[in-house]
Formats: structure tokens, C-alpha cells, sequence
């Protein structure tokens, strides 16, 4: 069934028919995070370019019900930026009006060079997204780590965050995350991966293991350019094997087995997207074998 299928099935049968009757909440496959051993789904929610869309309640309505339905499905993890616009202020104030801020995992990053402007922006965050604790802190991109990450360690030893880390979107900046991953004592890194952007599995997703840090990842779909490939081709006869009926519940499988993620954070701002992705995380999990065939099928096509 194509995502827009599952949209109209959404708008004519409501999110019931979709999830096939059975609690998706329960279902959910969740994760350890190294550290600590607490445990988080593995499909989360990103904020990027999709909750930037400013303080009008029409615009906020779709977004409001993305929250709403993720949270009952069992989502925790919401990720975002001050560089992603007003996507900080509308997942906190929607977050807000939901009553869902125990539920949530949230993960915000700074994006500034300077300890007092980064201290500034990381204040701001706490204020947009309502909260007095963050979850998870992360330096994006790596800009400015060392500084951060000094502020960072004792905001966590303050209580005022609960995790911190850092975060890439580009293989071009893997031998630098890679140092940092190396040398520095971190709870979590944020990187790009997917079925056709492979490149963590060579070194940072070992490394991730070994130094006990958790994986969110993002790019899961590799920025979009994955289901331009797969229009109007359709899935493998063997996906029923691992219960994939959508492309995207088999991009986001592929993701989530390696056993080194902790969780991947695809965004949406439409409803039955968003129920297809927490599919992603339900039923059997693609072994060694069923790995190889699925990238080897996806280069083929």
C-alpha cells in the first residue's frame, strides 16, 4: 500500500484500521540506552522543516494530531534544533496543550560557537520547548564541541540535562565525529544512515558499541531521494518476512537492525506517515542475511 493509499484509508477509516487492531503501544520495539539502560522506542519523531511553521492554528492542527497520535502509539523521541527554525517552539507548545511532556523524550542540540552565546541558545531551548530538564542535549554538527561540551558536563552533573552528545548529518565529517566519539564521554551521537547512506556502519557504528554510546539516527530515508527511487516499484515478495508492507516500514527496518541504533527519527507532518513509520518498529527484525538482501535489492532497482 503507497503512503498516499495509507492517507485516504486514514481520512476515511481513522487511525484504528491502520494500526490493525492491536496496541502498537505494547508492541513497539524499544531499546537500552547503553549508559543507563533506559529503555526508548525505536521509532522517534524529527522536527525538521516539518514543524516550522509558526504560531497559526491552522498550520499547527495537522502537527498537533502528528504529536497526539505518536504519543498513543508509544513514541517518546522528538528531536530538535534552534536551527530548524520554529520547530523548537511548536513541538513545545503542542507538546504543551497535549499534556505530554512525561511521555516525551526530548532532544533539542546548540547550534552556537561561544560559551555564553551557547548557554544562551541551550536557555532559549529549554524555554521554547517548556521544560526545566532536557533529556538529551547534543552539540550539532560538532560546532564548537569542546566549549559546549565542557557546559554540557555540568549542566548533566547539575541535573539540568539528563543526557548529552553530539551530532552529524554528512560523512564528510565522520573522521572528526569519529575522534570526538574516541575521546570524549558522551551518553549519545546523532549521525546520518539508511539503506543507501551505509557509510556508519564501517566505523561509527562499532565504535558507538564499543564506547557504549546510543545511535539516534537521522536521514533514515536518506533525505527523500530513497522514495523517488521506489515510485511505482513494488515491494519484494519477501517482505512479508519481516512484516513490511510500505517502503518505509522497509527503509526503517533496515535501519533499526542494526544492533548498534538505538532509534531512528524520521519527520512527517501528515498523519498516516507517521502511523507507516511506527509500523517500522513493530514485528520481526531483519537478520545478517535479510540485510544484505535488502540492500542488494534497493541498489538493484
Amino acid at each position: 500500500m503507497s503512503r498516499r493509499q495509507l492517507f485516504r484509508l486514514a481520512l476515511g477509516a481513522g487511525t484504528a484500521a491502520l494500526t490493525g487492531g492491536y496496541s502498537m503501544a505494547a508492541s513497539i520495539i524499544r531499546r537500552p540506552i547503553p549508559r543507563s539502560g533506559e529503555s526508548l522506542p525505536v521509532i522517534g519523531l524529527g522536527t525538521w522543516q516539518t514543524f516550522d511553521v509558526g504560531a497559526d492554528p491552522a498550520a499547527r492542527a495537522p502537527l498537533k494530531e502528528v504529536l497526539g497520535e505518536f504519543a498513543r502509539l508509544g513514541g517518546s523521541v522528538i528531536d530538535s534544533s534552534p536551527m530548524y527554525g520554529r520547530s523548537e517552539s511548536v513541538a513545545g507548545d503542542l507538546a504543551g496543550e497535549l499534556k505530554l511532556r512525561k511521555q516525551l523524550f526530548i532532544a533539542t542540540k546548540v547550534w552556537s560557537s561561544g560559551r555564553e552565546a551557547g548557554i544562551r541558545q541551550m536557555e532559549e531551548s529549554f524555554r521554547r520547548l517548556r521544560t526545566q530538564r532536557m533529556d538529551l542535549m547534543q552539540v550539532h554538527n560538532l560546532i564548537d564541541w569542546r566549549t559546549h561540551l565542557t557546559t554540557l558536563r555540568q549542566w548533566k552533573e547539575q541535573g539540568k540535562v539528563r543526557y548529552i552528545g553530539v551530532t552529524h548529518y554528512s560523512a564528510g565529517a565522520y573522521d572528526d565525529l569519529a575522534r570526538v566519539l574516541e575521546t570524549e564521554d558522551l551518553d549519545f551521537v546523532q549521525l546520518n544512515y539508511s539503506v543507501a547512506e551505509r557509510e556508519a556502519e564501517r566505523r561509527l557504528l562499532p565504535l558507538a558499541t564499543d564506547r557504549r554510546i546510543a545511535v539516534l539516527v537521522n536521514r533514515p530515508f536518506a533525505g527523500g531521494p530513497l522514495f523517488k527511487k521506489v515510485i511505482g516499484k513494488p515491494l519484494p515478495s519477501w517482505a512479508k518476512d519481516i512484516g513490511c508492507t510500505t517502503w518505509a516500514q522497509f527503509f526503517l527496518k533496515f535501519v533499526i537492525s542494526h544492533p548498534a541504533v538505538t532509534c531512528a527519527i524520521p519527520a512527517t507532518s501528515k498523519v498516516a506517515h507517521l502511523i507507516d513509520n511506527m509500523q517500522g518498529g513493530v514485528g520481526n527484525i531483519p537478520d545478517t542475511g535479510m540485510r544484505e538482501r535488502m540492500v542488494n535489492y534497493v541498489a538493484a532497482l
